[in-house]
């Protein structure tokens, strides 16, 4: 009798002839193993299964060609997943070489404190001139915006009025004038922000200005900042960089 490929057999991991009990115990062990591992146990299975076939029950041609195919998807995935693994990899190390250049720069992040510190330039009667820099999300367009800058006791020392803002990030800047025309002292402050839009409060969130001092590399592949107040942030809380 001739032996041909005619009928159908659902797949060489789901039934092997005797004779071929050993290439599926290879094929048990190779689950998770590498790709190449994987199409090397088929094609042993495949040509012992072949072997071994009934003659009166002969392997399907079309049946062979399917599992070809699907362990060549099987190993073209892994070789994908492989590729996109080293993409990652290079795209983290890139990012970590440009977040150093970070270092040195002025962020927004959350927070409400502001720092009154010397800007390098000249102020009135020969002293330094002095500024704080802050920010603020706003949810809506809003007809007023105001800043109170607080001190430590968390009174107010001056109010700036923005006027009219629209939606979105917004920032500010404070030269240390107090309300009362004093200049106030180098150091922390707070602040807070009053919106309102035809009479009704609009909800603003506060962003802190802070210097990144370095950059700290995490376990798994992220990024945090090392900020001047002694905190860290990952880069997607960082609202804004000067």
């Amino acid at each position: 009798m001739t032996v041909h490929a005619t009928s159908a057999l659902a797949s060489p991991l789901q039934q092997t002839p005797t004779g071929a009990s050993s290439a599926t115990a290879t094929s048990s062990s190779a689950t998770g193993t590498s790709a190449q591992s994987l199409s090397d146990t088929f094609l042993k299975l495949l040509v012992a299964q072949m072997k071994n076939q009934d003659p009166l029950n002969p392997v399907d041609n079309s049946q062979v060609t399917s599992q070809m195919a699907q362990i060549s998807t099987v190993t073209g995935i892994s070789s994908l997943n492989s590729t996109v693994s080293q993409l990652v990899s290079q795209l983290q190390q890139s990012q970590a070489v440009q977040s150093t250049q970070l270092a040195g720069h002025t962020v927004l992040v959350p927070g409400s404190s502001l720092t009154l510190a010397s800007t390098g330039a000249s102020g009135s009667s020969s002293s330094p001139a002095l500024a704080a820099y802050g920010g603020f999300s706003l949810t809506q367009a809003a007809d007023s915006v105001s800043v109170a800058v607080k001190d430590s006791t968390g009174a107010t020392v001056r109010t700036i009025n923005l006027g009219a803002l629209g939606a979105g990030l917004q920032d500010f800047s404070w030269d240390g004038a107090t309300d009362s025309g004093a200049q106030a002292a180098a150091g922390s402050y707070s602040y807070t922000v009053t919106a309102k839009a035809a009479g009704q409060s609009v909800s603003a969130t506060t962003y802190s200005a802070q210097q990144v001092v370095g950059v700290a590399p995490q376990s798994d592949g992220t990024l945090q900042f090392l900020l001047s107040n002694g905190s860290q942030v990952g880069f997607s809380s960082i609202a804004q960089m000067q």
